[in-house]
């Protein structure tokens, strides 16, 4: 599925081809709440060779530290109004990880969600799934594609 997706002042807008198109996956650490703005983040699967971005110049990029380390995962943001556009780690030079809430393009409904993170997530924060939906204190054993495959939502088109 080919996304298209903007930030909040139009400065940066961009597309992705998306094998993992569904945004199912809650992140509460705190690093996407805190980046994101939000008491979640979610995350689509995306090839890295698809990017073609218009506006990079308003693009600034960080990198979060992780256990008192930085790591060396790439958060893109817009320099002007903030908002979190995706995410990019070389470790896995293919993938993109773009954040669901900078995606213009209409999204496919979930068929249910899953939280992950959970350990990290403060009080204030409610989880809205009435323990109805998978939940993990870190990361859960099934990667995005796994998920897309196992739901028939695979998209693996050129």
């Amino acid at each position: 599925m080919r996304l298209e997706g903007s930030c909040h002042c139009g400065a940066v807008r961009f597309s992705a081809q998306a094998y993992a198109p569904v945004p199912y996956l809650r992140c509460y650490c705190s690093i996407c709440r805190k980046t994101a703005g939000a008491g979640f983040a979610i995350n689509l699967g995306a090839e890295a060779a698809s990017l073609a971005v218009k506006g990079a110049e308003a693009i600034t990029v960080f990198h979060a530290i992780v256990d008192g380390e930085q790591s060396p995962a790439e958060r893109r943001f817009c320099s002007r109004c903030g908002s979190a556009l995706w995410v990019w780690d070389p470790r896995w030079p293919e993938l993109l990880h773009p954040f669901a809430s900078a995606i213009d393009t209409p999204l496919p409904a979930a068929p249910e969600a899953v939280h992950i993170m959970l350990g990290s997530k403060p009080n204030w924060v409610r989880v809205d799934n009435a323990g109805t939906e998978a939940g993990h204190q870190s990361y859960p054993p099934e990667s995005l594609e796994q998920w897309h495959r196992r739901h028939g939502l695979f998209d693996d088109e050129p």
